[in-house]
């Protein structure tokens, strides 16, 4: 059935391909998104450019609660999917109040609108890294979660619990989705897949973190987008999280071995300190994801690497020129 669907952070990396996604299956799209300078915004003006004349684009700020109302009580829409947030462990540690505004405040903001608005569907982004360091692998969402370690994790464990209670209060369907390592086309440039890859491909020096056995669950883009759309038909419990991960993890080493292959050329490494805040692992239960959602993630990381590297040839041009 076509809707009309609000993207927040729709110009960012996982939120410009489910702008595609959404259009591909015959939904109106609006996108709500500040630019920021995180990274680069002219990327982000860059991701939604090819179909620009088929959405349309609100520029603003998900902690101004004014404009946030304003937007959502005139747009008519049928549900929200909310990824804008500011991201990223290391930096939420030198600016923890940026981080707690933009996604505790921002995310009110957002379903006091959608509640007085009437949406009854709002589905939200958080992360793997509300699991902390939890030691008991893989992680499942029905685990308590008692130790994040850094205040981006804070903030998105936070932002899960204001989205439950606003579904128990007001019965709005609210579905959160606990992201795990996202990458692909369109990935955020600070990232550790992106900048390995344009660091070895120029032959620059790039930083590993500690002595390479960290873990992570990486998943491919396409994937997650599936998860994503999956969640605007779900009928399930009105509250509900869900993992969206490949389910394998990958070594930091056989990350980097991975990227040299798929590039050709070896990594010149510095090798650096544990970083705080940082995770030493995360590896995804997708088993509630595979039951309620039909969630099939079909890109193991030896095939997803070499896809993002082929994007990454093909495009530094365009980057390098914004």
């Amino acid at each position: 059935m076509r809707m009309k669907v609000l993207v927040t952070g729709g110009a960012g990396f996982i939120g410009s391909h489910l702008v595609d996604r959404l259009l591909e299956a015959g939904h109106e799209v609006d996108v709500l998104d500040e630019f920021n300078d995180y990274y680069d915004p002219r990327i982000k003006r860059a991701n939604l450019q090819p179909v620009a004349d088929r959405i349309t684009v609100h520029e603003a700020d998900i902690r101004d609660a004014v404009a946030v109302d304003r937007i959502i009580s005139a747009g008519g829409y049928g549900s929200i999917v909310h990824l804008a947030a500011r991201a990223g462990v290391r930096p939420s540690i030198k600016v923890p109040r940026l981080y707690i505004d933009a996604n505790i405040i921002g995310t009110y903001n957002l379903l006091e609108a959608a509640r007085k608005a009437g949406i009854r569907r709002f589905v939200s982004a958080s992360s793997s890294s509300v699991y902390g360091v939890l030691k008991t692998v893989p992680f499942r969402e029905d685990m308590a979660l008692t130790e994040t370690i850094s205040p981006y994790a804070a903030t998105k464990l936070a932002a899960e619990q204001l989205c439950s209670n606003f579904s128990h209060l007001y019965g709005m369907r609210i579905i959160s989705l606990r992201f795990f390592t996202v990458y692909g086309p369109r990935q955020r440039p600070d990232l550790a897949i992106h900048k390995f890859t344009r660091f070895i491909h120029e032959g620059r020096p790039i930083d590993q973190y500690g002595d390479g056995s960290t873990r992570r669950d990486y998943t491919y883009i396409d994937d997650i987008i599936q998860g994503v759309m999956a969640c605007l038909t779900y009928e399930g419990r009105l509250c509900d999280v869900f993992n969206l991960g490949e389910s394998q993890t990958t070594t930091l080493t056989e990350l980097i071995r991975a990227i040299e292959d798929a590039l050709g050329k070896k990594a010149v490494i510095n090798r650096m300190p544990d970083q705080p805040g940082d995770v030493p692992l995360t590896y995804a239960d997708i088993s509630k994801a595979r039951s309620l959602l039909n969630y099939n993630p079909t890109t193991k990381i030896k095939d997803g690497i070499p896809k993002f590297v082929d994007w990454y040839l093909n495009a530094r041009k365009e980057l390098a020129a914004l």
